[in-house]
This record gives C-alpha cells, structure tokens and sequence, in this order.
C-alpha cells in the first residue's frame, strides 16, 4: 500500500525497525483509507496535489491512529474551499490567515476531522512575535519547513506514494530527533521548535541529536520572543507526555527552562562540604515523576495524565531558594517556603496565560503540601484534620497523591514512617466521613438562622458570627441547633454591636 521514494537502511536491525514501521502504518491508517483516496481524488481531478503530512503520518509509522488528519496541498485557500464545501459535511476557515482550511465528515460512522494547508514556509523577524507566512507551490519544499525530519514525512494522494526527502522514517526507526534543515535555520525561522524538541523528546523518548542539542543551548534566548500562550501549549503537552522528566532535564540543561520557568533551574542549589542537604532539583523531579505513577484510571480520583497534579509536584518547592537559611551547627532550614513558593507559582503560571482555575489550585496545592508533616510530630484532633480536609476542599485527592509522592528519603525506616502516618491520616478522614458530611461542612446556623436568633438584618456581622459558628463545628464536629444557638449568643453577649441591638 505504501510505495516508498527510496530509503537504505543503514544496518539489518534498521531495516527490521523500517518494515515494522511500515506494517503499523498500513493497519494504522486502514480505516481511514477510504477517506484519503477518496479526497485526494477530488483534488487531483481540480488539478491539485494533495498529501497526507506530519503527525498523522508520524503516529501511523507508531502504529497509532488519529480521528484529526492533516494535510498539504498546492492548492490556494479559495479552492480548497470550494473542494471541501463539495466534500465534507461542515467547514470552517479559522486558520485561512495561516492557508488552513477545516472540515469535518461522517464516514463510517465516525466524525472524520480534516485539515488542509496550502504549501507554505513561516518565519519570524528577529524582534517580531508573529510568523510571517508566504504560499509554495511544492511538496519537498514545504516539507523543508517542517520542525523535525519524522514531522516531515508524507503520504501522497491518491496514489499512495510516501515522501520521505529527510530520512524521517530512519529517524524514528532510530529514535533520533533532527531537522530538515541546518537546526541554527530551524529554531531561527521558529524559536518555539525548540520547545517542541523537548515536547518530542518527553512524548516520543526520542533522543534529541547533537547539533540539535547544539542549537537549542546557543539559542535558548530567541525563546522570548514567542508569545506566552504558544510557549504554555507546548508546556502543557511536555507535562501530560508519557516521559516528562525527559523532557524538563533538556529545557533546563540546554537553559531555555531559565526563560520560560526560570523557577525550576532554580532549584539545582549548589551543595558545599558542610552544609550538605538534598538537591532539590532532583528532589522536585522524582516528586514530579512519583506522583505520574499515582495517578488513577479512567474512573479514579485523579485519572492520569493530570496536569495540576503534575504541574503542583513539580513545582511545589520553588521556595526553597528564597527562603534558604545555613543554621548554626550545620543545618539548612526553608522555612514557610510552602507560603513563598504559593506566591511564587501563581505569578508564574499568570505569567504563562495558565487559566485563574489552575493558577488558583496550583498555589493552594504548593501552600497545604507541608502541613500533612505536623501529624507525625503529635496525634491530631479532629478538629485538626477537619480543617485538613476543608483547606484542601476539592483538591484533596491530589494533596494526597501530592504529600506521599514528596517522600524521596532513601531512609527506608523514614519512609515506612511516613507512609504509615498517612494511612493513619486517611483511615481518620474516611471514620470523619462516616460521622458526618466532611467535604461541605457548615454551622449549625445559617445566615438566616442568625440573623432571626440576634434580631439582626444583613451585614458583615452575620459573617463574622457565621466564622464564630463554622469554628466551632470544626472544633467539637455537629453541636445541634439548640446548643449552636447557646453559642451564639454568648459569643454575642461579647461583641459591641449586641449593645447597639434589643435583646431577643
């Protein structure tokens, strides 16, 4: 099905990986094959070239399928149109600015997502943030543009010939991540490839060649003219890969992570003879990859991948080195670096455009992560493990996943401690909740009941009395309305607007 341009595998075993690769992308795209000869036959009778490109070609040699296909073509943006308004049962034209056109049709019963591109090239003025986009006319050189030589493969259609001018396939037989062109000419047509590098390396495991490596380092800088939005979609796919701490250690070593999470480099503290303590760098990446192998399944708590949960156990010690303090006799000490580092998250992830949702959860996570480590020290009332659960609200399963991942202690009896505190914690947790409502904990009284018990309309001593109330239900657990309303006014009888009020 598949009739390779020409490829010599360099050694037995290469050319073993190449016909696996070619086995998977025939049952791979089998599927969807109807819909690929079926619109490249469209176009060619418009008198237009059309080819299936880049990551669905890429996901085929690995065996993967994809619902969303992409394509190039030669031809301009009005008459793709006008070919996928005949073929298609919806289109769109968002991306016309960059020559994409999308459409979508039912085939097979299932929703075929399609999106075409005219033969194109990007680049970007030195001091510019947006691409300037110019139209080609042929295949190998719109290949030529792509980010990496296994994105710049192509199946052409209808005939089903595979375009290959950069060896792609060898590369991902290889394991092997390289550019079309020089990678210098890459990252300088688009800084944010060299994300994606780290992205491909994290989802992939490929290994990032030396000139690529090479290149990325010496222009690590040119990162910052890319947008913040851009820069945080490749982070987020970094964090969701299979391997993310393959993708980190590269952003960090090659410094683009001094740019785009400068918090994180950061966090390699320098050890000296006397005042030896944990690398927290390392520390903070087996937190990252301890809590990747807690998360749940699909019908979990926390099914994987998580990116809060991923993006909080990576970051939930960047306050560390703000805090760092060398003790007499030794000692290092980060003390309240939880209620730093929170600051220190959220103003990163604004930065980065992250939504208010996560910036929210991610600080709160990176403030409670410490507070499971007073158990240990001393039995715990319910009261205490009642503000636990109520603090960490609906971000408690992840502050679970989160506090037992940041044991990292090769101190095997310490460990074993520690595990064994936390079970203790939860198993008090789950008994709470047999009691009584946990999660949506609230006073004895609403509002409306302390406003009638003190003869008072709306204002903010309603709240304050509610606060009064809400302490005292996480302290004793459920009073019952007869003795909260007893509360209330003794707490009343105290306050000086009671003075200012007739009695009840």
């Amino acid at each position: 099905m598949l009739h390779p341009e020409g490829h010599d595998g360099p050694d037995e075993a290469l050319e073993r990986a190449l016909d696996e690769a070619r086995g998977r992308a025939v049952r791979a795209l089998e599927p969807v094959m109807p819909v690929l000869v079926d619109l490249g036959r469209r176009f060619e009778q418009a008198g237009h070239e059309l080819s299936l490109v880049g990551g669905p070609v890429r996901d085929a040699f690995l065996g993967r399928r994809s619902a969303d296909l992409d394509f190039t073509t030669d031809a301009r943006p009005d008459d793709t149109v006008a070919i996928l308004k005949r073929w298609g049962d919806a289109f769109w034209e968002v991306g016309r600015e960059f020559g994409t056109i999308g459409a979508r049709k039912r085939s097979g019963g299932v929703d075929v997502v399609v999106e075409v591109t005219t033969y194109r090239s990007e680049s970007y003025d030195p001091d510019s943030r947006k691409p300037e986009v110019s139209y080609g006319d042929d295949l190998v050189g719109d290949l030529s543009r792509r980010d990496f030589t296994v994105n710049a493969m192509a199946l052409r259609l209808p005939s089903l010939d595979f375009a290959d001018p950069h060896d792609g396939l060898t590369d991902l037989a290889a394991g092997v991540l390289r550019t079309p062109v020089t990678a210098e000419q890459s990252f300088s047509d688009d800084p944010l490839r060299m994300m994606r590098a780290a992205r491909f390396a994290a989802q992939l495991r490929l290994r990032v060649a030396p000139d690529v490596l090479e290149a990325m380092t010496a222009m690590a800088g040119r990162i910052t003219i890319v947008s913040a939005e851009r820069v945080r979609t490749e982070l987020e796919k970094l964090l969701l890969a299979v391997d993310p701490v393959a993708g980190l250690r590269l952003l960090v070593d090659t410094g683009l992570a001094d740019h785009v999470l400068p918090e994180v480099p950061a966090l390699r503290l320098e050890i000296d003879e006397h005042h030896r303590h944990k690398d927290v760098y390392e520390h903070s990446l087996t937190v990252l990859q301890q809590a990747i192998d807690r998360e749940d399944g699909p019908d979990g708590d926390v099914p994987g991948p998580d990116l809060l949960l991923r993006l909080s156990a990576l970051l939930h010690d960047v306050g560390k080195p703000r805090t760092r303090k060398f003790e007499e006799g030794g000692g290092v000490s980060f003390h309240h670096h939880e209620v730093v580092g929170a600051k220190m998250v959220a103003k990163r992830l604004k930065a980065l455009r992250f939504d208010n949702d996560t910036v929210k959860a991610a600080a709160r996570l990176t403030e409670l992560h410490l507070r499971f480590h007073g158990y240990g020290d001393g039995e715990w009332t319910d009261s205490a493990v009642r503000r636990y659960v109520t603090d960490a609200g609906p971000l408690l399963p992840r502050l679970h996943k989160l506090t037992r991942s940041d044991c990292t202690t090769r101190n095997q009896r310490k460990a074993n401690r520690l595990a064994a505190a936390y079970d203790d914690l939860e198993a008090r947790i789950a008994r709470l909740r047999e009691q009584e409502e946990l999660d949506s904990i609230r006073p004895d009284l609403d509002g409306t009941a302390i406003m009638e018990v003190l003869g008072i309309g709306p204002s903010r001593t309603v709240g304050r009395a509610y606060q009064h109330l809400l302490g005292l239900r996480m302290e004793r657990g459920p009073l019952g309305e007869e003795a909260a309303r007893e509360e209330l006014l003794a707490w009343w009888a105290q306050q000086p607007e009671s003075q200012q009020q007739p009695e009840p």
